[in-house]
């Protein structure tokens, strides 16, 4: 296949469909390190993978296949392999990996990473990004500066436009089948001993404390933590059985 002998050449090794067919939170850890590359008529660009969270479909409440299969999330409850792809805030774009037999919906987030390929590819389609993100004319190449290196990929929205993807690139196969492809670099090794550090999940509004983040300990590459906070309770008042005005927490 063309994309896997690519791949091979400047020294990956695309990863085998059984590597995605474990829980979320076995693929999880084993990705750091791994890549993900996305073939255009633009060029080459690839990622190091550098931080990840897992998320557990039906089982787990800040998962998006929690409440059961939609038109959205459909590619979660297909095989394993497949980039599950999503808008958020109505701005941004994230990917995922979908772990697990079909029908689990398992998938792991993919949330920062380092551009090892295609780097002035990469800050070109980031510069774009920022400038239409600031209502900036086109034209004015000058008026946003440009991201440093390790901000070109660090955090899911930015490693997506790194990457170029968007909607377009959801359900593509990522085991060699498609332009979008997960690897191994030929000289990766395990992570030693305190490799990888774990913590709570970021931007949910349940489950929070689940320390299913994982990130290559001390990487610069690793995006900037926010703590969730949860949401305050506010009275609403609700009528009552005997018309009177009641009031409800939420």
């Amino acid at each position: 296949m063309i994309i896997a002998a690519s791949l091979m050449r400047v020294g990956f090794e695309v990863l085998p469909r059984e590597f995605f067919a474990r829980s979320a939170l076995q693929v999880a850890p084993d990705l750091l390190g791994c890549v993900l590359s996305h073939e255009t008529a633009a060029g080459q660009v690839t990622v190091v993978i550098t931080e990840v969270e897992a998320y557990a479909g039906l089982v787990d409440p800040a998962s998006h296949a929690f409440r059961g299969q939609t038109a959205r999330n459909a590619v979660m409850f297909g095989p394993p392999g497949h980039a599950y792809v999503y808008f958020t805030y109505g701005m941004h774009f994230c990917v995922n990996l979908v772990c697990e037999p079909a029908g689990h919906a398992s998938a792991v987030l993919l949330r920062a990473g380092r551009v090892a390929e295609g780097a002035a590819l990469a800050a070109t389609r980031r510069a774009v990004t920022r400038r239409a993100a600031s209502g900036a004319a086109a034209s004015s190449q000058a008026s946003v500066r440009p991201a440093v290196e390790r901000d070109l990929a660090r955090g899911p929205a930015r490693l997506c436009q790194a990457l170029a993807i968007d909607r377009g690139q959801d359900g593509l196969d990522v085991c060699g089948g498609s332009p979008l492809v997960a690897g191994r670099p030929a000289d990766w090794t395990e992570p030693g001993p305190g490799g990888i550090s774990t913590g709570p999940r970021v931007g949910i509004s349940q489950a929070q404390d689940w320390p299913w983040r994982f990130w290559l300990t001390g990487d610069r590459h690793v995006s900037s933590y926010k703590e969730a906070r949860p949401r305050g309770y506010r009275a609403k008042r609700v009528p009552t059985d005997d018309g009177r005005d009641g009031t409800m927490q939420r």
